[in-house]
């Protein structure tokens, strides 16, 4: 059976991911997995904690195992568990030592890089408008250290559609 490839839309928050994950989808005929933090983090009555954050990655792995099968040639995954690293080394100082171990073991084969060029949209769930340059330099970082493919989508509205469909087609015509 031919693996299907995996594009990760990632980056700092409010800076389009969801929107730009659903997108491709839509362009690409197939399915987005959404980010499962988000559903799970509505539904806390209290703020995240160390064991939220371990359910958060297993639930995004979850998550992906049982979309996949949906897929149609490509799966768009609206983050990663990338994520829980990122906000636990903020939160905590640290990073779950399974999240850690399980990085480099999912690789994504494209990542998309959403810039921070977009406005701010306040959210609930949102928590650092004035740090989105710092967790641009953390995204950046974190990509480097798997070797990941990436590639940092810049622009606005449809601009930024072009530019994502423009990486994924050229990704799509590099593997072929």
């Amino acid at each position: 059976m031919k693996q299907i490839p995996k594009i990760a839309v990632v980056g700092p928050e409010s800076t389009g991911k969801s929107t730009l994950a659903d997108y491709l989808a839509a362009h690409y005929h197939t399915i987005a997995v959404p980010e499962y933090a988000r559903g799970y983090c509505e539904k806390l009555a209290e703020p995240c904690t160390w064991q939220d954050e371990i359910n958060m990655f297993y639930g995004q792995l979850a998550l992906e195992a049982e979309l996949l099968p949906q897929a149609n040639q490509l799966l768009i995954c609206d983050t990663t568990f990338i994520t829980v690293k990122i906000w636990s080394d903020q939160m905590f100082g640290k990073a779950p030592q399974e999240v850690l171990d399980e990085l480099p073991k999912h690789p994504y084969d494209l990542y998309l890089l959403l810039n921070i060029d977009l406005p701010w949209q306040d959210d609930p769930l949102r928590n650092f408008p004035n740090l989105r340059e710092h967790f641009m330099d953390v995204w950046h970082k974190e990509l480097t250290a798997l070797q990941a493919n990436y590639v940092v989508i810049s622009g606005t509205g449809n601009e930024r559609y072009d530019s994502a469909v423009k990486a994924v087609d050229d990704f799509l015509i590099r593997i072929k």
